[in-house]
């Protein structure tokens, strides 16, 4: 193929009517129409002299027209660098320095500050608001239809994507055409997506989630997707009769559950409802069966690697795990200190191998050297452990580790205790310094609406399931948890919070 990425996720759909995006004012994007104005964005490129290999940086909200610039991007070779809206002006200054990008695609809004950022790196700027308008749209509309795709490789960067920084400087992943490729074409796999799905797309498309799993599954599929711009209950549940997928975050499912409208009848043409990007509460999974006879299906990935492993689409999805190592994917727990594998049932650090995973960070060859081995292995910085039956289980992030009084202490376990006592809704643990200890464990409790839970209670009943030593020696009541844009909890603001 001439190039990969566009050939077989979009050149594919050609010259077809077929549904691609279905709108909430009741208009249709066809596959062909999209490729349209992808290809109208790709000119517009062109026009401003970017060359294969460019970097064009946007921070636009979710709207069909963000979507095609991904198309177009990929048609003309370019590295795609979506931001998160939520990105402060020192962020996204950040951003495009490091990257470079010589494009920068903005909200009509956030122009005058980007334009003097802009001007100081000598990138273009162009503009696009969530209604369509803006100056990109203005200068693509008046360019052809039409536009050969620019010759590309397997191993070209197609996307770069910054991690979030909690640990550090944000870090630039790199991920080839290959990378998104061969992961969209095992997802659509596994899943059994067809060109008969309708998917329920209601994530952000600047992250791994909405984007390379959602779109790209959908385009190699040739199915559609109801395209709304963010989570909404009502909408979400109108469309649901006529929709067979929807891939989630937990708050999705946990806000469809609040609503009695949710129900075995309006979930009866669904067929899969995946969950990812943040752990699912037990309860979760329980209460979505029951409602529906529906079970949710968990993932696991992350920026660098897109998805490593699915729970089973036929066969048992096990709730608190991440299912098995998708195909062509390696995986292994190892020694944090020594990199050595362990036995089956230990906790260690996860690593993976496959060509899912990126190529290194922008522009850091040490860290790149640190966290990906020469025999190609990804240190992810999760920690995990594999049960008897070959089930992942997450425990937690290498860096949320406690260590108290030379003991290691895996949050999760603690979590998952916390998560089951009376009026409690959900839980974080964290480690904060102790003078003598290193560090001492303290719970963060979220209680279900309109209860209080008994701490002295939730203290009795965890001290006779935990040892002395993973006991919290304090438990705190607080209204929400603090989360990014995909539902992660920030266990780093709580410990800032708490330390």
């Amino acid at each position: 193929m001439a190039n990969p990425l566009y050939d077989t996720l979009f050149g594919r759909h050609a010259g077809q009517s077929t549904p691609f995006l279905q709108l909430l004012d009741g208009t249709c994007l066809t596959h062909d129409s999209f490729l349209a104005m992808a290809s109208q964005i790709a000119h517009v490129f062109a026009d401003n002299g970017l060359s294969p290999g460019d970097r064009v940086a946007v921070q636009v909200d979710k709207s069909p027209e963000c979507l095609a610039i991904y198309a177009a991007c990929a048609q003309a070779g370019l590295v795609f660098l979506p931001l998160n809206t939520a990105y402060t002006a020192s962020e996204v200054q950040y951003f495009f320095a490091d990257s470079g990008a010589a494009l920068i695609i903005c909200a009509s809004r956030s122009q005058p500050l980007i334009q003097a950022m802009a001007d100081e790196l000598d990138a273009a700027v162009l503009t696009l608001d969530a209604d369509g308008s803006g100056s990109l749209m203005d200068h693509a509309r008046r360019r052809p239809t039409t536009l050969a795709p620019v010759k590309r490789s397997p191993s070209d960067l197609a996307a770069l994507l910054y991690t979030s920084g909690t640990t550090g400087r944000s870090k630039g992943a790199m991920l080839s055409q290959e990378n998104l490729l061969s992961n969209a074409q095992v997802l659509a796999a596994e899943w059994q997506f067809t060109n008969q799905d309708i998917l329920l797309h209601a994530l952000p498309i600047f992250h791994t989630h909405g984007l390379f799993v959602a779109a790209n599954v959908t385009l190699i599929a040739g199915g559609s997707m109801v395209f709304m711009p963010k989570f909404d209950l009502d909408t979400m549940i109108s469309w649901m009769p006529r929709a067979t997928c929807l891939m989630g975050v937990p708050t999705f499912y946990t806000r469809l559950l609040q609503d009695a409208r949710f129900n075995r009848d309006l979930t009866a043409h669904m067929r899969l409802f995946i969950s990812g990007s943040a752990p699912l509460l037990a309860e979760t999974h329980i209460q979505f069966e029951e409602r529906t006879g529906h079970r949710i299906l968990e993932r696991y990935g992350m920026t660098e690697t897109n998805m490593n492993t699915s729970n089973p689409y036929s066969g048992e999805r096990r709730a608190g795990t991440v299912g098995f190592p998708l195909p062509g994917v390696e995986l292994k727990i190892t020694n944090p200190d020594t990199g050595a594998a362990l036995p089956q049932g230990e906790i260690g650090q996860i690593e993976v191998r496959g060509t899912n995973v990126f190529q290194g960070y922008w522009q850091m060859p040490d860290k790149t050297a640190a966290e990906l081995r020469a025999d190609g292995f990804f240190i992810t910085g999760d920690l995990g452990q594999i049960d008897s039956d070959g089930y992942l289980h997450i425990v937690g992030r290498n860096k949320d580790l406690i260590i108290s009084g030379g003991y290691n202490i895996y949050p999760k376990e603690i979590e998952l205790l916390l998560d089951d006592q009376p009026d409690v809704l959900e839980s974080a643990v964290i480690g904060v310094p102790h003078a003598d200890f290193g560090e001492s464990v303290i719970g963060i409790l979220v209680p279900k609406p309109g209860k209080t839970p008994d701490i002295s209670a939730i203290k009795l009943s965890v001290s006779a399931a935990l040892a002395g030593f993973k006991q919290p020696r304090k438990l705190i009541i607080v209204d929400e948890l603090p989360r990014n844009a995909m539902g992660k909890v920030q266990k780093n603001i709580l410990r800032d919070r708490f330390s």
